[in-house]
């Protein structure tokens, strides 16, 4: 079980990684508008669909990542104080009562739309340029699944945690600053040459 897991994990976390680029294009997308709109007076008629597009793939791509790192925020003002054991009682109720059927509906709804779009070959009616969108589209149900996927990871982590009293360590990535310091408070200054 703990290979199926981190394997989960790892698809994940690759997922999450690949689609961080569009941060990237996003962001070039979004300077280079501005540039020819205010520098040249010559606006795009493209860039406005574009960037919906990049933060919308983005959106929806990197909630697996974020629940494969634990990132997604939680009132844990309780939670923390709770046993492990707790912890995962709770967790674990919470996953099958609320995410799954969220999830499902979200995968389950979003295939219909997307298959939709691919039907009519639907195109943006935002501006002129009517970008063809049924590819975005899709994104929709394929986050619905790998949802659901890491969240069967969550609930094997769970159950995992609910018998031994101790959570599964998860696959290193990226790390908070304050997660950083309480490993070595020397690290910062280490990492910038001071």
């Amino acid at each position: 079980m703990t290979r199926l897991v981190y394997a989960i994990e790892g698809l994940s976390v690759w997922v999450g990684r690949a689609f961080g680029w569009c941060i990237m294009i996003l962001t070039l997308s979004v300077s280079y508008e501005v540039f020819v709109r205010y520098a040249l007076n010559a606006p795009t008629v493209w860039a406005f669909d574009m960037m919906v597009q990049m933060y919308g793939a983005l959106l929806l791509m990197a909630g697996p990542y974020a629940l494969a790192q634990d990132a997604h925020v939680r009132g844990d003002v309780l939670y923390r104080l709770m046993p492990v054991r707790w912890q995962a009682r709770f967790d674990f109720v919470l996953y099958l009562l609320f995410f799954y059927p969220g999830m499902l509906a979200l995968f389950w709804y979003g295939a219909e739309i997307a298959a939709d779009s691919w039907r009519y070959q639907e195109v943006s009616w935002n501006s002129p340029a009517r970008i063809q969108i049924y590819f975005f589209k899709t994104l929709i149900p394929v986050a619905g699944f790998l949802l659901m996927l890491q969240g069967l990871a969550e609930l094997i982590r769970c159950w995992r945690a609910m018998r031994t009293g101790e959570w599964m360590a998860r696959l290193d990535d990226v790390k908070e600053t304050e997660d950083i310091l309480a490993e070595d408070p020397t690290a910062i200054n280490a990492q910038s040459g001071r």
